[in-house]
């Protein structure tokens, strides 16, 4: 059937769901949705399950939109006369070519309403289809300008959108019923995390990220399974790190012009994360894979999906992301294939505990056949410290440092685990737990934060009660600092005794190198870990022992500053975690594989998962391609 034909279909089927008065004049595939055209929105409206009962019935996610829409100024009027003042709207956009409304809020559920009544009350009142976002509590530069770019490409997009719809929903037209799995990085490694998912009809990729410091730390995108990249039906990102999601820009560089589904948090801290890779390779004087034009394609191309919403993105795929608890808006990236033939899941990295920032990784779900998941703490001796007991130990070693006159630097990526130890500092100033002293925040830390702001709907039950119902935001404690120029990060080396929290994590460039340069050699200073140091970066060679650094500049960092590693802060799940993951996994998986790790941690886990649970395991290498059907 062509598309056409189906939109017909469809728009027939609907118009015998939906109660007289109402006309259909349109419906038109935008990506993954399907969209009504109506002259009555307002009794749409009225019809308050009657989106959830179309959705349910024909299986699409549907959008209405009205075919006359009101004047854009007396919308706005209408819209603040119908939300009530505490809501604190803070801006409203209309875009004409989709009939949408975007409303920026302080209190984006009293705009939405005690089940959506006050946004229902908008559609009838303006006809146009209300959005809701928050407005960020610290202002994001990055949030801001994606909310911006989007805006001025909104044609563009809608023409994307119109021919992603048309490819998403084309016919099914092999009949042969296979599953392949072709993995391109992230095999017996950490870092480039690239997975190809086929089957007959359709190529999905999951993720495409970078090795820290390896130059050659690409993924396998040459190879014939993947190419041409105009093959690729879509990209799934997991999470924003980079070792998942740097290389991304530069599939449109080769061609690549299909979408990129993540969650709008990842959306928004990847572009952050790839606008400053761009900047570190171009002061490091490295070749510099891909330029902002890839970036904002990358933005042009993106649709976001929330945790839970089944969507399809391909012919025979649907996708549904769920917690991962790693990072801000982290995924465990869930394929549905074909109607009921296969179910498989990618973990990107996940975490099975409470953290101060998120909840524990998914376990349930509706089917689930194989399961690709992380190891980067898999080995057998992988056993992390519960989190209250490594933060006594920063507590400890931030006091004992302060109190000797000396300053503590604390390498972190910008993304999770600066803000875990912000929390944790935070709370040790707050109840005195460690002395009063400043923490600065170099790098991307604080941009990184703003976002984690802009998205509370991702952060754990715990943190979001103390945000909105007792009204203390510990990101915004005057404890922290930003470090914003040369000039302050100089004076911050020159000050009292305090804490640092700079990037990179790894010590692989970044501001962190000259708080290096300039306070390694004292020994009253202390170098903090709190996170995963890959083989081969500077921070894993320090932690090994080495006192002197050669840096590239024909220098030689000597280091004499106290090293400490505080373990338990970390994203990722310890051995027993993943262990215990697997045991509560609903429904156990019949296969699984066990990836981004070192080689002989992701052998041991997977040895010990078929040892303990007889399930089928495999610790894959690189260029390996697994039929799943």
């Amino acid at each position: 059937m062509r598309i056409e034909e189906r939109l017909q279909d469809l728009k027939e089927k609907i118009t015998t769901k939906i109660p007289a008065g109402i006309t259909i004049s349109e419906v038109e595939f935008e990506g993954p949705e399907l969209v009504i055209y109506t002259n009555d929105p307002k009794k749409f409206a009225d019809e308050a399950d009657l989106i959830k009962i179309l959705a349910r019935d024909l299986r699409k996610r549907i959008v209405v939109r009205p075919n006359v829409l009101e004047d854009p100024e007396r919308a706005a009027v209408t819209i603040r006369a119908v939300v009530p003042e505490n809501a604190g709207i803070t801006d409203i956009f209309f875009d004409p070519d989709t009939g949408e409304v975007l409303v920026e809020a302080e209190k984006p559920g009293v705009v939405i309403g005690k089940n959506g009544a006050t946004l229902r009350e908008i559609t009838k009142e303006i006809g146009w289809t209300p959005k809701v976002v928050r407005t960020p509590p610290i202002e994001s530069s990055t949030v801001k300008q994606i909310r911006q770019f989007l805006r001025s490409v909104k044609e563009e997009r809608k023409e994307f959108l119109r021919t992603i719809g048309k490819r998403i929903h084309r016919d099914i037209t092999r009949k042969d019923n296979w599953v392949r799995v072709t993995t391109l990085g992230c095999c017996r490694e950490v870092g480039r995390a690239a997975f190809l998912l086929s089957t007959p009809e359709s190529k999905i990729l999951i993720d495409c990220g970078d090795k820290p410091s390896n130059i050659n730390g690409f993924p396998y995108l040459g190879v014939p399974e993947i190419q041409p990249l105009t093959s690729l039906d879509a990209v799934v990102v997991t999470h924003a790190h980079l070792d998942h999601c740097a290389l991304v820009p530069l599939l449109f560089k080769y061609g690549f012009e299909g979408p990129i589904y993540s969650t709008p948090a990842t959306r928004d801290l990847s572009t952050m994360l790839q606008l400053d890779y761009i900047d570190v390779m171009n002061k490091e004087n490295n070749r510099v894979p891909y330029s902002s034009t890839e970036v904002q394609q990358y933005i042009k191309h993106s649709i976001t999906l929330n945790y839970g919403s089944v969507t399809d993105i391909a012919p025979d795929i649907k996708l549904t992301f769920h917690n991962a608890g790693h990072i801000l808006g982290s995924a465990i990236a869930h394929f549905h294939i074909g109607e009921g033939l296969y179910n498989i899941a990618f973990t990107g990295d996940f975490n099975y505990g409470k953290t101060r920032l998120f909840g524990p990784a998914t376990v349930q779900f509706p089917r689930l056949e194989a399961l690709f998941m992380e190891s980067t703490y898999g080995g057998s001796g992988d056993m992390q410290p519960a989190r209250k007991d490594a933060e006594e130990l920063l507590y400890e070693t931030v006091t004992r440092v302060v109190e000797r006159g000396g300053k503590v630097i604390i390498p972190a990526f910008a993304v999770g685990r600066s803000q875990e130890v912000m929390l944790a500092l935070e709370e040790g100033i707050r109840l005195e737990k460690i002395p009063k002293v400043k923490v600065y925040l170099d790098g991307m830390i604080r941009e990184a934060t703003a976002i984690h702001t802009t998205y509370p709907e991702y952060l754990n039950s715990d943190l979001r009660t103390q945000i909105f119902r007792e009204g203390m935001n510990p990101f915004l404690s005057d404890c922290f600092v930003q470090v914003d120029s040369p000039k302050v990060r100089e004076e911050v080396m020159n000050a009292d005794p305090c804490v640092i929290i700079t990037t990179s994590g790894m010590l692989n460039g970044g501001p962190v190198m000259e708080y290096l340069r300039n306070l390694a050699p004292d020994e009253r200073n202390a170098l903090v870990f709190v996170g995963y140091q890959a083989d081969g970066t500077m921070g894993r060679r320090i932690q090994k022992g080495w006192r002197e650094i050669p840096t590239g500049r024909r220098e030689t960092i000597v280091v004499n500053l106290d090293i400490v590693t505080v373990d338990g802060f970390s994203g990722h799940s310890d051995r027993k975690q993943l262990m215990n993951y697997v045991t509560h996994l609903h429904p156990r998986p019949e296969k699984i594989f066990t990836i981004h790790g070192d080689e002989n941690k992701t052998i041991d886990l997977a040895s010990s998962i078929y040892k303990r649970f007889r399930i089928e395991t495999h610790s894959p290498m690189n260029l390996e391609t697994y039929r799943m059907v």
